[in-house]
């Protein structure tokens, strides 16, 4: 079979060869069900890895007498052994069968996506209730990206809350193999998980199933609601529909998994029809069937076709039993009580206690035993907190969000997608929270709830915060998101792209310009700029003004009056010339930027320009800044972009007209190896890493050092590169700027580089003193 086995020749049997997922998938191939064809690289091919690298001793020496429970312990053996992994070389075979097995996924395909996923030998089993500690890669391009994804995916194996795990279950390390599997990347308009029993009743006569526009990783993070469909498994009749709005979605623009905004006429239609809805019951139930135990189904649809992704044993069924009777309080009868709010019940059950509002990790200290933990959604950050809390109430998520399974495992009452608890609920006011019912009702009533201490431990590490002289920073788009990213261990926006905003105003600048629609322009604008700025208060937000290209100017409603049809729009008519140009136009930006500080006191909002490519575009973009009442200070500031070589080589010019530059390093890679990133044919010859390209970032640093201005990067290159983050902080940058899904990774890469370049320092300085 060599290290590639194809999905129909797996079967559940192969899970030590194939791990979980892979064996189910190639199950569910067998057996005729609409899975999206793939291969697995066996887990012989991560062992055969570890013992030609040597790598085995070094891990084991690396784990021996760590304490899992110390937190920052365990984040640093984590990202040593990883480290290991990803700079390993992959044997010569191994590379070749992974090559040779896309370029037969891919058949005659130009353009062709994967996605590979992590497939552990204990993941996915009975009782196991963790699948996905390792790492998932989403619309793969390439050959060589496959084969660096690979390798990652076999990194993740060692990540915190792994190891935390398989110590706590006393799996050996040297004992569970990961297996990737690679399967064509189905670009889902919608998408969802489905449960072969309720996982709240535990009734096993129904199939619950949730639905979002986009990929299923909306669902999953709990950053939307997704619809619940309830469906009898015996006729398949619809039992209950739950439509939930939804205002942005996870899908693929351009080469990028991005938020984007749903159509405002879609928000709070159904997801799905409902013959779609009974056709994924019957698949459900044929799932279930097959394997003979409740199923955890993840499910796709694309162009009018259903697919199954993945099945898995349903590992989280509520522990409370019978759903428990609310009795009557001092108070009154439960029908006199007052209901305050209503979502979904993700556990059963029902509590009391004080409500304690949430806005984000750094709060978690506020909960104490017994209060009632309210947040818009919650993340691992916040498991200290849920397992102090009596019930848990969120504004978003279902019942595969993290708060619900969290919930589940700890056997506390939960209420999810309630849209409105963290405005509704008065901090510090009792409720209680019956989540049989979806209920949460004023005062207190008896329902005999259990004491903090007998609830059981969530088998979950929490990994710790990790400071870094370096900032990071976000890329953000969609106000909507502001508050849940707000929350996460960000230092603010390093790019808020305007493009975004300026699209769901869906008219082109000139023509609102023209009829006399100014003020209609900039009070849009105002309020999604402000939205953000507020949720990151006082955290610094760097706006970047429209860097629209003519073609996506003309895409606006009367855009192809004002755009002009260009051969080459990515170096044509854009960014910062454009405001020199098109003066008025940018002052409207500049209008709403300057109303959201005045209005709004929201200091901490700054402006960014992009793509400039002479010096005196910027001496004209202070005088116009100027004219509308904004003046650099100490609190406003105004950042370029280097994106062009021409901005590297007169970076000293640059700096006498800005506080702070930012480094493009998407556009200043193609600009400077004279690759287009959106080629198919030339995508693998794209990268950040190249000599040239790290020679003028480096320039480009230490050049705005001298200068007295700060520094910062936005791309993906330091979260995808360890070694890049690495050369960064070495040549001095001051802050770095990444997507919202690789804010940890990149911290972790930061601080990795800032801890091994400081040690590096103190050898020196030590060298020197013995020399002395």
């Amino acid at each position: 079979m060599g290290y590639v086995a194809w999905f129909g020749d797996l079967s559940k049997n192969d899970v030590g060869l194939a791990g979980g997922k892979g064996a189910n998938l190639g199950e569910m191939y067998r057996a005729g069900l609409p899975v999206p064809p793939g291969f697995v690289l066996t887990s012989e091919a991560y062992f055969d890895f570890i013992k030609e690298a040597k790598l085995k001793d070094k891990i084991m020496d690396i784990l021996k007498g760590i304490d899992i429970y110390n937190s920052e312990q365990l984040q640093t053996a984590s990202d040593q052994i990883k480290n290991l992994i990803i700079k390993a070389k992959m044997p010569k075979e191994i590379e070749k069968e992974v090559r040779k097995a896309y370029k037969t996924l891919r058949g005659n395909e130009g353009e062709f996506y994967v996605a590979v996923r992590s497939s552990a030998t204990a993941e996915d089993l009975p009782e196991a209730s963790f699948a996905g500690q390792q790492e998932t890669y989403l619309n793969v391009p390439d050959e060589n990206a496959l084969v660096a994804a690979v390798q990652k995916c076999w990194a993740s194996l060692f990540g915190a809350r792994a190891i935390f795990y398989r110590e706590e279950q006393g799996f050996g390390h040297e004992k569970v193999g990961l297996a990737a599997v690679v399967q064509e990347m189905i670009q889902s308009e919608k998408s969802g998980v489905m449960f072969t029993v309720d996982p709240v009743s535990n009734d096993d006569k129904i199939i619950v199933i949730e639905a979002v526009y986009g990929l299923g990783e909306a669902i999953v993070s709990g950053s939307v609601t997704p619809d619940t469909y309830k469906v009898s498994k015996d006729r398949f009749d619809m039992l209950d529909k739950r439509i939930a709005e939804q205002k942005f979605m996870v899908t693929k623009v351009d080469n990028e998994t991005m938020y984007v905004n749903v159509k405002e006429d879609l928000r709070n239609k159904q997801k799905i029809e409902d013959p779609y809805i009974i056709e994924l019951a019957k698949f459900g139930k044929k799932i279930e069937e097959h394997y003979g135990k409740p199923q955890d189904i993840e499910w796709g649809m694309s162009k009018g076709n259903l697919y199954i992704l993945q099945s898995r044993p349903v590992t989280t069924l509520s522990k409370g039993g019978k759903k428990g009777e609310i009795k009557a309080t001092k108070g009154g009868e439960v029908s006199e009580a007052k209901i305050i709010v209503r979502g979904a019940g993700a556990t059963t059950g029902a509590a009391s206690g004080k409500v304690k509002i949430i806005s984000g990790p750094k709060e978690i200290r506020k909960v104490e035993s017994g209060d009632v933990l309210v947040a818009k959604m919650t993340s691992p950050d916040y498991v200290p907190a849920m397992r102090k809390a009596s019930a848990i109430i969120t504004d978003e998520g279902g019942i595969t969000s993290h708060a619900a399974i969290v919930s589940r495992e700890l056997g506390i009452p939960c209420i999810v997608g309630t849209t409105n608890a963290t405005q509704v609920l008065q901090e510090g006011s009792v409720v209680t929270v019956d989540a049989d019912h979806g209920l949460v009702y004023e005062g207190m009533i008896d329902v005999g709830q259990r004491t903090v201490e007998e609830k059981p431990q969530a088998l979950a590490a929490i990994e710790a915060k990790i400071p870094t002289g370096t900032k990071i920073y976000v890329n953000l788009a969609e106000p909507a998101l502001a508050e849940s990213v707000a929350a996460r261990d960000v230092d603010g926006v390093g790019l808020l792209r305007a493009e975004f905003m300026i699209a769901d105003i869906g008219v082109h600048p000139r023509k609102m310009l023209e009829e006399g629609r100014e003020e209609e322009f900039v009070e849009k604008l105002t309020e999604g700029v402000r939205r953000i700025a507020a949720a990151f208060y006082p955290r610094p937000v760097v706006y970047r003004t429209t860097d629209f290209k003519t073609n996506e100017y003309r895409a606006l409603e009367g855009g192809e009056k004002y755009e002009p049809q260009e051969n080459n729009p990515m170096l044509g008519y854009r960014g910062c010339s454009r405001y020199i140009h098109e003066p008025e136009v940018f002052k409207m930006e500049l209008r709403a930027i300057k109303r959201a500080r005045e209005r709004y006191g929201l200091k901490n909002l700054w402006i960014m320009v992009p793509f400039v490519r002479r010096v005196g575009e910027l001496r004209h973009v202070n005088d116009l800044m100027m004219e509308v009442g904004l003046h650099r200070t100490k609190d406003f500031k105004l950042w370029a972009m280097v994106e062009v070589p021409s901005a590297v080589f007169l970076i000293d010019e640059v700096a006498k007209y800005v506080d702070g530059v930012s480094i493009g390093s998407n556009d200043l890679t193609q600009l400077i190896m004279g690759i287009d990133r959106d080629n198919t044919l030339l995508v693998g010859e794209f990268d950040e890493r190249n000599a040239a390209v790290l020679k003028a970032i480096k320039y480009t640093i230490e050049e705005a050092n001298k200068c007295g201005i700060t520094v910062s990067l936005c791309g993906q290159a330091p979260s995808v590169y360890p070694e890049f983050a690495e050369k960064l902080v070495e040549y001095g940058i001051t802050s770095m700027s990444v997507n919202p899904d690789a804010i940890e990774r990149t911290r972790k890469h930061v601080a990795a580089a800032e801890r091994k370049l400081t040690l590096q320092l103190l050898r020196k300085l030590s060298d020197r003193a013995d020399g002395a």
